[in-house]
């Protein structure tokens, strides 16, 4: 076990406040703060700490023993590196609109760009591994987001509120084709439009959203809101007229998003701990100044409508432990909240432990006890390590509230003789 330091992305659209009071530093932040990486990724490889207080990187101890760090089942299934990467995601703007490859596409298409003698870093590259992304956001704060093609017959019935008779060419293809190809051809269409006509169709949109904004509340009041937003900040940008075809998700906190391959997504504002397989393979749609690849996108996209709630995942709950449940092969991803005071939840919770986790703690501070080992405590805005090869552990709240989330690999890919199921037991 070893206490783990995150790693700070400062992307623009990051939050000066979130990450930094999380971690007790001072707010705000000099610099937006828009991820913190618990993981291994070679692109920010968190700091491990051991009980002597030497650090190392992560993707360091993990190659220094991958078999006692991982397992054999899980180096198996993904080789020498953790197939996750946990993280805490903090958005005060919107990120770009991107969909994700398959497993397939994404072997396929880091083959083909190595055989053109791409480098890894090349701005126009598509594929930097060759490996699939899906992903589980769980909402801390309220949280925003575009995902998913809508049914096609809602879209209809906005652009028609919108009453803006530039978009009638475009409402008359989706109504002449209500389903999956009618939306590809009017996401294709959008995103192939010269900028001329960008020029007049996203501010005839935007003065379409204001007007209808302006008789009240509708049922499409979170869209038009989004468009408006959107195109104040990407005013030329073809990805503002992509977000009317996009389900308009609000989460509470504790609630969920997962996000398979080919679904067109862009998360729009809050703080969430965010997992995925541990990939950089990104098909950028817009909202944003970097490279779009628009045939790759449309070989990746799935225009398959799909309604809002079929993108929350089922929850399982067992004692103080709510477990997300995906297909991923690579994450599972829990929140457990324990009560200091032993008076509304668990005061601590014990879990058997197959394969590689990481414990995030996000609130207040937990005390990890490990079977025959000394105590470590783990803070808010920091993780604990723990290898295959440890012994199991007992967590106790270390204050009157703590919560921490549990990222590990599913016990299909992970399981050994004589280690039950990785589910845990609530300790009173």
């Amino acid at each position: 076990m070893r206490i783990i330091d995150g790693v700070v992305r400062p992307y623009a659209w990051g939050s000066r406040t979130a990450i930094a009071s999380m971690q007790g530093r001072p707010v705000p932040s000099a610099h937006p703060e828009a991820e913190l990486w618990f993981g291994s990724h070679p692109a920010g490889s968190a700091r491990c700490i051991d009980v002597n207080g030497v650090e190392q990187d992560l993707v360091d101890v993990i190659d220094a023993d991958p078999l006692g760090a991982l397992g054999a089942e899980s180096t198996a299934a993904f080789g020498n590196r953790l197939p996750f990467l946990l993280k805490v995601l903090a958005a005060e703007e919107p990120l770009s609109l991107q969909a994700h490859p398959s497993s397939e596409q994404a072997r396929a298409g880091f083959e083909r760009e190595n055989a053109r003698g791409l480098a890894i870093d090349a701005r126009d590259r598509n594929y930097r591994d060759p490996w699939h992304k899906p992903e589980l956001i769980v909402a801390i704060t309220p949280f925003n987001a575009l995902a998913g093609f809508r049914t096609p017959e809602v879209t209809i019935r906005l652009l028609r509120e919108l009453q803006v008779s530039e978009l009638d060419p475009y409402l008359g293809m989706l109504a002449g084709q209500p389903d999956s190809e009618g939306l590809r051809a009017l996401f294709t269409t959008w995103l192939t439009l010269p900028e001329s006509l960008i020029r007049q169709l996203v501010p005839a949109v935007l003065n379409g959203a204001v007007a209808a904004l302006s008789t009240g509340e509708t049922e499409f009041t979170a869209e038009l809101r989004t468009v408006c937003e959107l195109g104040e900040d990407y005013p030329n940008d073809p990805g503002v007229l992509a977000s009317l075809l996009l389900n308009n998700i609000h989460l509470e906190p504790g609630q969920s998003l997962y996000l398979a391959a080919g679904n067109l997504h862009a998360y729009l504002r809050g703080t969430g701990v965010e997992i995925m397989a541990n990939s950089d393979n990104v098909l950028r749609g817009g909202l944003t100044p970097k490279h779009i690849d628009v045939p790759e996108l449309l070989r990746v996209l799935d225009f398959t409508p799909v309604d809002a709630a079929a993108l929350s995942p089922p929850v399982r709950t067992i004692g103080a432990e709510r477990i997300y449940l995906t297909p991923a092969p690579e994450f599972r991803l829990s929140r457990v909240e324990l009560d200091g005071t032993g008076l509304h939840h668990a005061s601590s919770i014990s879990f058997d432990m197959p394969g590689p986790q990481i414990l995030a703690v996000l609130s207040g501070a937990v005390e990890v006890r490990p079977a025959g080992g000394a105590p470590l405590t783990v803070p808010a805005g920091r993780a604990l390590w723990i290898t295959h090869d440890d012994p199991d552990v007992t967590v106790h709240a270390a204050s009157a509230r703590a919560v921490f989330y549990r990222a590990l690999v599913p016990v299909s890919v992970t399981a050994r003789p004589g280690h039950s199921s990785p589910v845990a037991s609530a300790v009173e």
